[in-house]
């Protein structure tokens, strides 16, 4: 697709580099470029395409910005609170370079329609935060055929691989589930709320994601493929390890709606017998079903946004058991599910409680089940 005037004068620095002919950018506008949450990792990954004139980008993401994202998610502003990340993300880089095609993609991915979204883009970028989405955006693409970029950030540490990158003979390099067979338990990884980030880690990784995605579309230079780079902000450590195929790997010998017939949420640990979805709480309360609703976020958290739950914080929760019922239902719940799944098994184990629940998705799935409610 040939470049105008215009657009070779806007590119006209990095065609000055050695190898980086018009050919090479006219690839980059002929490409079509899938990015997987609009957050901390997605934003620079979005910025920086965009500016490079990537011809087609496509922006997934459902969640709306909030004050705590500002510090990283530096595309936002305050005047942004509120919106859709996606909208705001497609207004902003529109501006930021007109000729990029952008397409919003408000939704949360699924088995039911990652094959078809990620079946319309040439690469796909995740930033997501969560171990049921990367697993999912890995086999997806697995199947298609597709190149994966992955990026992950956690306190002070962020990890970039290129996976499942094909060679001219059709053999593919490793992918997530060679590096990680199967996920930590979800009470060991806290989200960035639990555990915090470093703002300019986010910038870092996302930046060396957008330079992953650039290497790989012009066909300049060696990208992470077979090899994780890890890096620690704390001491400026960067390294490199090598990703070997794991030959117990279900993916080296896929069966027929492997998608479909894997249950992600539960395979990472988020969904269980004692577990209630956001859709049966929400009939629980309809029909007026007698239970009792714990939130067990902190305070802060809790008076920004709750759900009228009672508040018990898990880090006081051993002072608090009184208040707990011991008959009847009990639902817990926090941002995610994580940590309401720890209270959970903790008054299991150490109180002997036999009634209690742990909300999938915790407070944010059911934000997002009445967001669509009002959409729809």
């Amino acid at each position: 697709m040939p470049l105008t005037e215009l657009e070779q004068e806007r590119y006209s620095r990095p065609l000055k580099l050695p190898g980086f002919s018009l050919e090479v950018q006219e690839k980059l506008k002929s490409a079509r470029v899938l990015v997987i949450g609009a957050g901390g990792l997605g934003i620079p990954v979005l910025q920086y395409l965009s500016s490079a004139g990537v011809g087609k980008l496509g922006i997934l993401d459902f969640d709306r910005i909030e004050l705590s994202n500002l510090h990283r998610q530096i595309l936002y502003s305050n005047e942004d609170l509120g919106k859709y990340k996606s909208e705001v993300a497609l207004e902003k880089l529109g501006k930021l370079n007109p000729e990029v095609e952008l397409e919003e993609i408000r939704t949360q991915l699924d088995p039911e329609n990652a094959e078809e979204i990620i079946s319309q883009y040439d690469l796909v970028v995740d930033g997501s935060d969560n171990f049921p989405t990367r697993y999912l955006v890995n086999d997806v693409c697995v199947i298609l055929k597709k190149t994966l970029v992955y990026g992950s950030i956690h306190q002070f540490e962020g990890q970039v691989s290129v996976f499942n990158l094909g060679d001219s003979e059709g053999i593919h390099s490793a992918n997530y589930r060679d590096v990680l067979a199967t996920p930590p338990a979800p009470e060991l990884v806290p989200n960035c709320e639990e555990g915090g980030v470093l703002g300019s880690l986010a910038g870092i990784i996302g930046s060396l994601m957008a330079n992953e995605v650039l290497k790989l579309l012009s066909g300049l230079g060696e990208p992470l493929s077979d090899k994780l780079l890890a890096y620690d902000s704390s001491y400026n450590d960067f390294r490199v390890f090598k990703i070997k195929k794991d030959p117990s790997n279900p993916l080296n010998n896929l069966k027929q709606d492997f998608i479909q017939s894997f249950d992600y949420p539960a395979f990472c640990g988020l969904k269980m017998k004692d577990s209630i979805q956001v859709k049966n709480l929400h009939s629980m309360m309809e029909s007026g079903e007698e239970f009792q609703l714990i939130d067990v976020r902190e305070v802060d958290e809790y008076l920004k946004d709750n759900m009228n739950a009672l508040n018990l914080p898990l880090s006081s929760l051993h002072e608090k058991i009184d208040q707990i019922n011991r008959e009847g239902k009990v639902v817990l719940h926090c941002k995610s599910g994580a940590r309401s799944r720890r209270a959970l098994e903790e008054l299991k184990t150490k109180h002997q409680f036999k009634n209690l629940f742990n909300l999938e998705g915790g407070i944010d799935a059911w934000n997002r089940l009445h967001q669509f409610d009002e959409h729809s």
